[in-house]
């Protein structure tokens, strides 16, 4: 009972914004299977968003089509760069996404970090709308655990991507605000659709970003969780390390 219905009570939390608790906590593979945990939010409208990821390092992702999956599939047998490949299908509110970005590493597409955002109806500061996303490292091309069919592998650890793609926002002076809340709560073994192990404190990240043309502030105003939030978060930032180096020891 401790585990599983006093605890999670006290980290059941949306004080900063209440109308984001009823939302879904994780996405769908088009076939019906579990897809990646959202960990990300974005407040802002779409120009809002697609001007704060012009001045980073990160690049909108193509969509899919004959073209673009030629493209990716050169990238990655002939090790050659490939920014603006397009990422595979996640849906959310019954419809894929809305926008999708990466952020390459090394000359292949094999291995990149990227995101993607769906509108949703919630509005935040006013009427700016709030968009729900899921970011994830691919960490390597290989076989699905699950249907067998060739495609990206993500690395367990999706904290990290949530993190490091708020830290780029604010880097580049794109965020006024960053708060925390409920995401799909504490996960210790978790597995999307390709099978992939992910784990995470359960968090997710809320940026509020400055408005197209407007400048962000560095560093970003933080607003406080509740302390019960606070001491999980501490508990698992010691954990962290040993989950990933389970997952290594696994592979």
């Amino acid at each position: 009972m401790l585990a599983y219905l006093v605890l999670p009570s006290f980290w059941w939390h949306f004080e900063h914004l209440p109308a984001m608790e009823p939302l879904p906590k994780t996405t769908l593979a088009p076939d019906g299977l579990p897809g990646d945990p959202l960990n990300v939010a974005l407040v802002g409208s779409e120009a809002d968003v697609l001007g704060a990821f012009a001045a980073t390092p990160w690049r909108p992702a193509d969509p899919i089509t004959l073209g673009s999956a030629l493209a990716i599939a050169r990238g990655v047998v002939f090790d050659r760069p490939d920014p603006d490949a397009p990422v595979s299908e996640l849906l959310l509110f019954g419809r894929r996404q809305d926008l999708a970005f990466e952020k390459t590493v090394g000359g292949s597409p094999r291995r990149r970090h990227h995101v993607r955002f769906w509108q949703t109806d919630v509005h935040a500061e006013g009427e700016r709308p709030v968009w729900m996303g899921a970011a994830t490292f691919d960490r390597g091309v290989g076989l699905s655990h699950t249907t067998g069919q060739i495609t990206h592998h993500i690395a367990p650890d999706v904290d990290d991507e949530r993190d490091a793609l708020m830290d780029d926002l604010e880097v580049a002076g794109r965020m006024t605000a960053l708060f925390h809340v409920t995401g799909v709560g504490p996960t210790l073994n978790g597995r999307n659709g390709g099978g992939d192990r992910w784990f995470t404190d359960g968090e997710l990240a809320v940026g509020v970003l400055a408005p197209a043309g407007g400048a962000g502030v560095v560093p970003v105003r933080v607003l406080p969780s509740p302390a019960p939030v606070e001491i999980k978060n501490q508990f698992w930032a010691w954990i962290r390390p040993v989950l990933a180096t389970d997952d290594d020891e696994a592979r």
